[in-house]
């Protein structure tokens, strides 16, 4: 299964304003694996930055003069993106922007949504965490991905936190499967005799408790269908 993780940056908010996309940063997953496989550019919106949105990104128009405008590098990307699952963070947002671009090349553009399919992980996030934050930064914070580096947006960082979290978000809790080594059957077993063996008992410390229930805490996050040994611990 190959999945891409897309993260766009803008020149501001609001598609139908006449805003424009500036850079574009995409990771691929291969059966939920990243790869070094990725593709990212910077793109010369041919229009002003507002300042807004430039304080979120850092990046400037001037920065961007040189850089190619989108219709220079419309095939290489489709090419890379076609036919797999788009995973985007608030995807009506950068799909919008996408099929504007791709709207202004042609007089018969392709949408997104005709060659890849989409998740949209705010979506998933609402439905796992309700009445939560589940902002891209709140999940990072949540799910223990660490997002230090992230001073300002920049969709290849971006995608890359995403991706981690995406992983987090939709791997449920493995199941528990035995060493098949261990169920061979032995000619001789020794036993133990309860009257003239006294066994130490060993009880934990409190900080080894407290990691102990941070640790369920954190699989109960993670996993879809909550964390067994809490539930009986309750």
């Amino acid at each position: 299964m190959r999945q891409i993780v897309l993260d766009t940056e803008t020149t501001g908010l609001e598609v139908e304003a006449g805003h424009r996309i500036i850079e574009i940063g995409c990771i691929e997953l291969i059966d939920r694996r990243i790869t070094k496989n990725c593709f990212h550019e910077y793109i010369n919106p041919q229009r002003s930055i507002d300042e807004g949105a430039q304080q979120v990104h850092g990046i400037s128009a001037e920065f961007l003069a040189d850089k190619p405008v989108f219709g220079d590098l419309e095939d290489a990307f489709l090419a890379f993106v076609k036919g797999a699952e788009l995973v985007i963070h608030n995807a009506a947002f950068d799909l919008a922007f996408l099929n504007k671009e791709l709207s202004l090349g042609s007089a018969d553009p392709v949408m997104m949504e005709e060659i890849c399919s989409v998740l949209d992980t705010l979506s998933m996030a609402r439905s796992k965490y309700p009445g939560q934050r589940n902002s891209l930064d709140a999940l990072c914070n949540r799910l223990g991905v660490d997002n230090s580096n992230r001073e300002q947006h920049g969709a290849l960082l971006d995608a890359e936190l995403l991706a981690e979290v995406y992983l987090h978000l939709s791997g449920g809790q493995g199941k528990l499967v035995l060493d098949a080594s261990s169920s061979k059957t032995r000619t001789h077993q020794q036993k133990l005799a309860p009257k003239s063996q006294q066994l130490r008992v060993i009880l934990p410390t409190e900080k080894e408790l407290a990691e102990h229930n941070s640790f369920l805490d954190s699989l109960n996050e993670s996993s879809q269908s909550g964390c067994l040994w809490t539930e009986l611990d309750s």
